[in-house]
Protein backbone atom coordinates (compact mmCIF):
# COMPACT_ATOMS: atom_id res chain seq x y z
CA UNK A 1 0.00 0.00 0.00
CA UNK A 2 1.64 3.37 -0.76
CA UNK A 3 1.82 6.47 1.67
CA UNK A 4 -1.35 8.04 -0.64
CA UNK A 5 -3.75 4.78 -0.11
CA UNK A 6 -2.27 4.39 3.79
CA UNK A 7 -5.65 5.29 6.23
CA UNK A 8 -5.11 8.75 8.49
CA UNK A 9 -6.70 8.83 11.90
CA UNK A 10 -7.67 12.82 12.15
CA UNK A 11 -6.53 14.86 15.50
CA UNK A 12 -7.35 18.12 16.19
CA UNK A 13 -6.83 19.71 18.87
CA UNK A 14 -9.22 23.00 19.71
CA UNK A 15 -8.60 25.92 21.20
CA UNK A 16 -9.12 29.53 21.60
CA UNK A 17 -9.91 32.18 23.94
CA UNK A 18 -12.87 31.82 26.51
CA UNK A 19 -16.47 32.60 25.13
CA UNK A 20 -15.12 32.50 21.44
CA UNK A 21 -16.77 29.06 20.60
CA UNK A 22 -14.87 26.27 21.22
CA UNK A 23 -17.21 23.99 23.16
CA UNK A 24 -19.47 24.91 20.23
CA UNK A 25 -16.84 23.62 17.95
CA UNK A 26 -16.61 20.52 19.35
CA UNK A 27 -19.96 19.95 19.23
CA UNK A 28 -20.42 20.52 15.88
CA UNK A 29 -17.11 17.77 15.73
CA UNK A 30 -19.21 15.65 17.71
CA UNK A 31 -22.20 15.76 15.41
CA UNK A 32 -19.59 15.01 12.73
CA UNK A 33 -18.41 11.84 13.85
CA UNK A 34 -15.09 12.97 15.95
CA UNK A 35 -14.60 10.98 19.37
CA UNK A 36 -14.80 14.23 21.52
CA UNK A 37 -12.68 14.70 24.44
CA UNK A 38 -12.74 18.17 26.66
CA UNK A 39 -9.80 19.19 29.29
CA UNK A 40 -8.35 15.92 29.35
CA UNK A 41 -4.82 16.70 31.64
CA UNK A 42 -2.17 17.04 29.08
CA UNK A 43 0.13 14.14 30.70
CA UNK A 44 -2.63 11.62 29.65
CA UNK A 45 -3.30 12.41 25.93
CA UNK A 46 -0.30 10.34 24.59
CA UNK A 47 -2.12 7.48 25.88
CA UNK A 48 -5.15 8.48 23.61
CA UNK A 49 -2.48 8.35 20.33
CA UNK A 50 -1.75 4.94 20.63
CA UNK A 51 -5.07 3.63 19.23
CA UNK A 52 -5.02 1.65 16.05
CA UNK A 53 -4.57 4.35 13.32
CA UNK A 54 -8.06 3.07 12.00
CA UNK A 55 -10.04 4.66 15.04
CA UNK A 56 -12.75 7.21 14.59
CA UNK A 57 -11.34 10.73 14.25
CA UNK A 58 -10.63 12.19 17.64
CA UNK A 59 -10.93 15.79 18.72
CA UNK A 60 -9.11 17.39 22.12
CA UNK A 61 -10.87 20.39 24.03
CA UNK A 62 -7.64 22.19 25.50
CA UNK A 63 -7.20 25.88 26.97
CA UNK A 64 -5.84 27.28 29.73
CA UNK A 65 -8.26 25.19 32.60
CA UNK A 66 -6.45 21.84 31.53
CA UNK A 67 -4.46 20.81 34.31
CA UNK A 68 -0.65 20.95 33.52
CA UNK A 69 -1.35 23.36 30.80
CA UNK A 70 1.26 24.74 28.30
CA UNK A 71 1.34 26.05 24.93
CA UNK A 72 4.54 24.53 24.85
CA UNK A 73 3.41 21.65 25.41
CA UNK A 74 0.24 21.49 22.94
CA UNK A 75 3.10 22.79 20.27
CA UNK A 76 5.32 20.16 21.21
CA UNK A 77 2.48 17.22 20.43
CA UNK A 78 1.56 18.36 17.50
CA UNK A 79 5.37 18.50 16.36
CA UNK A 80 5.44 14.63 17.97
CA UNK A 81 1.81 13.43 15.91
CA UNK A 82 3.75 15.06 12.57
CA UNK A 83 6.12 12.43 12.73
CA UNK A 84 3.55 9.22 13.05
CA UNK A 85 2.55 7.46 9.90
CA UNK A 86 -1.25 7.53 8.83
CA UNK A 87 -1.80 10.42 11.63
CA UNK A 88 -2.97 14.03 10.71
CA UNK A 89 -2.86 16.29 13.25
CA UNK A 90 -4.33 19.90 12.96
CA UNK A 91 -4.83 22.74 15.48
CA UNK A 92 -8.36 24.47 15.14
CA UNK A 93 -8.08 28.31 16.88
CA UNK A 94 -11.17 30.15 17.79
CA UNK A 95 -10.37 34.07 17.70
CA UNK A 96 -12.35 36.55 19.03
CA UNK A 97 -11.97 40.27 19.29
CA UNK A 98 -11.57 41.55 22.54
CA UNK A 99 -14.62 43.90 22.74
CA UNK A 100 -16.93 41.05 21.35
CA UNK A 101 -15.58 38.57 24.29
CA UNK A 102 -16.25 41.65 26.79
CA UNK A 103 -19.77 41.43 25.42
CA UNK A 104 -20.50 37.82 25.94
CA UNK A 105 -19.06 37.28 29.21
CA UNK A 106 -21.40 40.78 30.29
CA UNK A 107 -24.62 39.06 28.85
CA UNK A 108 -24.00 35.71 30.06
CA UNK A 109 -22.57 36.82 33.28
CA UNK A 110 -20.07 34.20 33.82
CA UNK A 111 -16.61 34.64 35.49
CA UNK A 112 -14.02 34.78 33.29
CA UNK A 113 -11.43 32.14 34.36
CA UNK A 114 -8.32 34.04 34.56
CA UNK A 115 -10.19 37.58 35.99
CA UNK A 116 -9.21 38.37 39.09
CA UNK A 117 -12.55 39.25 40.43
CA UNK A 118 -15.23 40.98 38.48
CA UNK A 119 -12.53 42.71 36.10
CA UNK A 120 -12.94 40.67 32.81
CA UNK A 121 -11.13 42.95 30.60
CA UNK A 122 -7.81 41.77 32.52
CA UNK A 123 -8.59 38.13 32.19
CA UNK A 124 -9.62 38.20 28.56
CA UNK A 125 -6.11 40.26 28.03
CA UNK A 126 -4.04 37.50 29.73
CA UNK A 127 -5.40 34.42 28.06
CA UNK A 128 -4.68 36.26 24.85
CA UNK A 129 -1.18 37.03 25.82
CA UNK A 130 -1.07 33.21 27.00
CA UNK A 131 -2.73 32.10 23.49
CA UNK A 132 -1.08 33.62 21.31
CA UNK A 133 2.14 31.24 20.23
CA UNK A 134 -0.90 28.48 19.77
CA UNK A 135 -3.17 31.18 17.50
CA UNK A 136 0.12 31.98 15.38
CA UNK A 137 1.17 28.40 15.18
CA UNK A 138 -2.63 27.07 14.23
CA UNK A 139 -3.55 24.85 11.19
CA UNK A 140 -7.02 26.52 10.79
CA UNK A 141 -8.07 29.90 12.32
CA UNK A 142 -11.93 31.03 12.61
CA UNK A 143 -12.46 34.44 13.51
CA UNK A 144 -15.73 33.81 15.25
CA UNK A 145 -16.30 37.70 16.40
CA UNK A 146 -18.87 38.50 13.46
CA UNK A 147 -20.52 34.58 13.64
CA UNK A 148 -23.66 32.99 15.04
CA UNK A 149 -23.74 29.91 15.89
CA UNK A 150 -25.14 28.67 12.50
CA UNK A 151 -22.21 30.20 10.89
CA UNK A 152 -20.16 28.80 13.53
CA UNK A 153 -21.25 25.44 12.65
CA UNK A 154 -21.10 26.12 8.52
CA UNK A 155 -17.46 26.99 9.14
CA UNK A 156 -16.43 24.00 11.34
CA UNK A 157 -18.02 21.86 9.05
CA UNK A 158 -16.38 22.93 5.89
CA UNK A 159 -13.26 22.82 7.54
CA UNK A 160 -13.34 19.30 9.48
CA UNK A 161 -16.89 17.35 8.27
CA UNK A 162 -16.53 14.36 5.83
CA UNK A 163 -17.05 16.12 2.52
CA UNK A 164 -18.61 19.28 4.43
CA UNK A 165 -21.36 17.75 4.49
CA UNK A 166 -24.02 18.25 7.76
CA UNK A 167 -25.46 15.17 9.20
CA UNK A 168 -29.43 15.30 10.76
CA UNK A 169 -30.30 11.53 12.30
CA UNK A 170 -34.16 11.04 12.49
CA UNK A 171 -35.56 9.04 15.30
CA UNK A 172 -39.14 7.18 14.22
CA UNK A 173 -41.48 5.86 16.61
CA UNK A 174 -44.54 4.83 17.97
CA UNK A 175 -46.53 5.17 20.85
CA UNK A 176 -49.65 5.24 23.37
CA UNK A 177 -52.00 8.31 23.91
CA UNK A 178 -53.07 6.72 27.51
CA UNK A 179 -49.22 6.77 28.73
CA UNK A 180 -48.83 10.35 27.14
CA UNK A 181 -46.77 11.85 24.60
CA UNK A 182 -42.95 10.83 24.35
CA UNK A 183 -40.18 13.15 25.86
CA UNK A 184 -37.91 15.04 23.58
CA UNK A 185 -40.25 14.69 20.42
CA UNK A 186 -40.11 16.97 17.51
CA UNK A 187 -43.20 16.32 15.40
CA UNK A 188 -46.04 14.26 17.08
CA UNK A 189 -48.95 12.75 14.63
CA UNK A 190 -52.38 11.54 15.83
CA UNK A 191 -53.44 7.85 13.89
CA UNK A 192 -56.99 7.46 15.92
CA UNK A 193 -59.15 7.87 13.21
CA UNK A 194 -57.53 5.59 11.27
CA UNK A 195 -59.25 1.77 10.97
CA UNK A 196 -58.86 0.18 13.69
CA UNK A 197 -57.59 -3.04 13.85
CA UNK A 198 -58.18 -4.15 17.64
CA UNK A 199 -61.93 -4.53 16.75
CA UNK A 200 -60.90 -7.48 14.06
CA UNK A 201 -60.48 -10.44 16.76
CA UNK A 202 -58.00 -12.19 14.27
CA UNK A 203 -55.88 -8.82 14.54
CA UNK A 204 -56.21 -8.17 18.30
CA UNK A 205 -53.25 -9.60 19.48
CA UNK A 206 -50.67 -8.97 16.04
CA UNK A 207 -48.72 -5.44 15.98
CA UNK A 208 -48.75 -3.17 13.61
CA UNK A 209 -45.15 -4.92 12.27
CA UNK A 210 -47.73 -7.85 11.02
CA UNK A 211 -48.30 -7.28 7.76
CA UNK A 212 -51.79 -8.45 7.98
CA UNK A 213 -52.41 -5.92 10.59
CA UNK A 214 -50.58 -2.79 8.37
CA UNK A 215 -52.84 -4.00 5.12
CA UNK A 216 -55.83 -3.53 7.55
CA UNK A 217 -54.69 -0.24 8.59
CA UNK A 218 -54.28 0.34 4.75
CA UNK A 219 -57.34 -0.03 3.61
CA UNK A 220 -58.86 2.87 5.61
CA UNK A 221 -59.60 5.30 2.39
CA UNK A 222 -57.54 8.27 4.42
CA UNK A 223 -54.63 6.12 4.74
CA UNK A 224 -52.97 7.04 1.88
CA UNK A 225 -52.88 10.68 1.38
CA UNK A 226 -52.09 11.17 4.99
CA UNK A 227 -49.00 8.63 4.60
CA UNK A 228 -48.05 10.81 1.77
CA UNK A 229 -48.51 14.12 3.27
CA UNK A 230 -46.45 13.48 6.73
CA UNK A 231 -43.72 12.06 4.17
CA UNK A 232 -43.72 15.14 2.24
CA UNK A 233 -43.60 17.28 5.15
CA UNK A 234 -41.01 15.40 6.70
CA UNK A 235 -39.12 15.85 3.25
CA UNK A 236 -39.26 19.68 3.89
CA UNK A 237 -38.50 19.77 7.20
CA UNK A 238 -35.72 17.57 7.89
CA UNK A 239 -33.38 19.52 4.89
CA UNK A 240 -34.15 22.50 6.68
CA UNK A 241 -33.25 20.97 10.57
CA UNK A 242 -30.17 19.84 9.23
CA UNK A 243 -29.07 23.49 7.08
CA UNK A 244 -30.02 25.16 10.38
CA UNK A 245 -27.79 22.87 12.34
CA UNK A 246 -29.81 20.25 14.05
CA UNK A 247 -28.15 16.58 14.35
CA UNK A 248 -31.39 15.23 15.48
CA UNK A 249 -35.26 14.85 14.82
CA UNK A 250 -37.70 12.93 16.22
CA UNK A 251 -40.96 12.04 14.98
CA UNK A 252 -44.04 10.13 16.67
CA UNK A 253 -46.94 8.45 15.66
CA UNK A 254 -49.35 7.60 18.32
CA UNK A 255 -53.02 5.65 18.78
CA UNK A 256 -55.00 4.51 21.33
CA UNK A 257 -52.81 1.48 22.67
CA UNK A 258 -49.88 1.89 20.65
CA UNK A 259 -49.48 -1.42 18.94
CA UNK A 260 -51.44 -1.17 15.93
CA UNK A 261 -51.87 1.72 14.23
CA UNK A 262 -49.40 3.81 14.87
CA UNK A 263 -46.63 1.09 14.83
CA UNK A 264 -47.88 0.69 11.35
CA UNK A 265 -47.35 4.59 10.48
CA UNK A 266 -43.94 4.39 12.13
CA UNK A 267 -43.11 1.90 10.55
CA UNK A 268 -44.17 2.56 6.71
CA UNK A 269 -42.78 6.34 7.31
CA UNK A 270 -39.30 5.00 8.62
CA UNK A 271 -38.70 2.73 5.34
CA UNK A 272 -39.74 5.46 3.44
CA UNK A 273 -37.35 7.99 5.03
CA UNK A 274 -34.64 5.52 4.53
CA UNK A 275 -35.53 5.14 0.74
CA UNK A 276 -35.16 8.98 0.47
CA UNK A 277 -31.62 8.24 1.75
CA UNK A 278 -32.04 9.58 5.28
CA UNK A 279 -30.19 7.76 8.83
CA UNK A 280 -33.43 6.09 10.44
CA UNK A 281 -33.77 4.56 13.85
CA UNK A 282 -37.50 3.53 14.93
CA UNK A 283 -38.81 2.71 17.96
CA UNK A 284 -41.63 1.45 19.44
CA UNK A 285 -42.39 2.68 23.26
CA UNK A 286 -45.47 0.36 24.44
CA UNK A 287 -44.14 -2.42 22.19
CA UNK A 288 -40.58 -2.66 24.24
CA UNK A 289 -42.30 -1.87 26.91
CA UNK A 290 -44.14 -5.24 26.57
CA UNK A 291 -41.49 -7.05 25.87
CA UNK A 292 -39.29 -5.69 28.68
CA UNK A 293 -41.54 -6.80 30.70
CA UNK A 294 -42.38 -10.70 29.82
CA UNK A 295 -38.14 -11.05 29.25
CA UNK A 296 -38.20 -9.61 33.44
CA UNK A 297 -40.92 -12.24 33.91
CA UNK A 298 -38.85 -15.50 32.56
Amino acid sequence: MTSAQTPQRRIVFVTGPSGAGRSSALNVLEDAGFEVIDNLPMRLMPMLFDEAEQARPLALGIDARNRDFSTNGVIDLLGRLATRAGVVAELLFLDCSTDVLLRRFSETRRRHPMAPEDRPAEGIQAEQDLLAPLRARADVLIDTSDMNVHELRAEVEHWFAPGGKRHLTVTVQSFSYKRGLPRSVDMVYDCRFLKNPYWEPSLRAMNGTDPAVAAHVATDPRYDDFAQKVLDLSLLILPACRDEGKSHFSIAFGCTGGQHRSVTLAESHALRLAQEGWQVSIRHRELNARQQQGTQKT
